[in-house]
Order: C-alpha cells, then structure tokens, then sequence
C-alpha cells in the first residue's frame, strides 16, 4: 500500500505506536487548521511534508535540507507544534513522521488536497513561460 495512500492502517502510522519525543506535540484534539496551513505555508516545510507522505519515517538527519542544522531543527518543530508531524526518540536518534491518521480524522481529505495543490504549484513554476 503506497504512503500516500489515506487508506493506510494505522497500524503502519509511526505516530501512532510510540509517545512523541517533545512535549509541545499537540494532541489530535488540539491540531487547528490556521496552524497547520501556516506551517506549510512555508516552501521548505511543504518539502519535508511531501517527503515524508511520500517517502515515510525517517531520521531527521536523513532529510537533506539546504539549510543549517540549527534551521532544519527550527523547521521540523515549526511542523510538529503545528500537528503535522510526530517525532520518537530511539536513543539518541530522533526520528519524524507525518501524522496521517491524526490528520485525517481531524481534517479528512485535507493532507492529500493540500500535497496535490502543491504539486500543481510546482508543476506550474518549473514550467517554461510561453509568450
């Protein structure tokens, strides 16, 4: 079953077997929708949410960003404050996964709407401009 799949069991959702490793990880209850667009609002945060609706979990050293280490780490709780993902602490490694399951009963259709519209934006940028 693809990752992007909204079918995907819960059981596959990362976010959903283990306690998130910070303390400022809203509950589903409390994800708002206002904070969720402004975080992804941001073009380098909408990459890693596509990355890991594409791709899965993964470590947050594994996600190659273009900026420092010290911004990447600013950029990934901008997501996880907001809702859109849940980090895990194994050891000293911290790995980050979107929170699809919470998501989509909070907000159903709207993760997948929101990757396609950008997508399309994308799609549209990278193409060359016709006279």
């Amino acid at each position: 079953m693809s990752p992007t799949d909204p079918a995907t069991p819960a059981a596959e959702d990362p976010s959903t077997r283990s306690a998130p490793a910070d303390p400022d990880q809203p509950e589903a209850a409390l994800i708002r929708l206002g904070d969720l667009l402004q975080a992804f609002s941001d073009p380098l945060r909408r990459g890693i949410v596509h990355r890991l609706a594409t791709r899965g979990e993964a470590g947050c050293g594994d996600i190659d960003l273009p900026v420092s280490r010290a911004t990447g780490s600013y950029h990934f709780r901008i997501l996880r404050t907001a809702g859109w993902t849940h980090t895990r602490r194994v050891g000293r490694e911290r790995y980050i996964s979107l929170r699809r399951t919470d998501l989509e009963a909070r907000f159903p259709g709207l993760v997948e709407a929101l990757l396609r519209a950008d997508a399309t934006e994308r799609a549209t940028a990278d193409a060359p401009q016709g006279d």
